[in-house]
């Protein structure tokens, strides 16, 4: 795994548990930290994290050019 890859994973779990957050206790971490859902730098990790999870979509097989993962 390439080590931009595992950056990207890690914002991905980072993200992922924060909406795990929302939807379990409706508490919004990155909002909390970073002055509410509206402030620009949570915008800007929301927009982050979604990048990240449209570049992760090159993990999937049936996208790769190969066909095949680095592992």
């Amino acid at each position: 795994m390439k080590p931009l890859d595992k950056v990207i994973l890690g914002i991905l779990i980072v993200g992922g548990l924060n909406w795990l957050l929302i939807g379990l206790f409706e508490f919004d971490f990155v909002a909390a930290i970073l002055g509410g859902k509206t402030a620009i730098l949570s915008k800007i990790v929301y927009v982050i994290v979604g990048l990240c999870a449209l570049y992760s979509l090159k993990f999937l097989t049936f996208l790769s050019n190969s066909g095949r993962r680095d592992v």
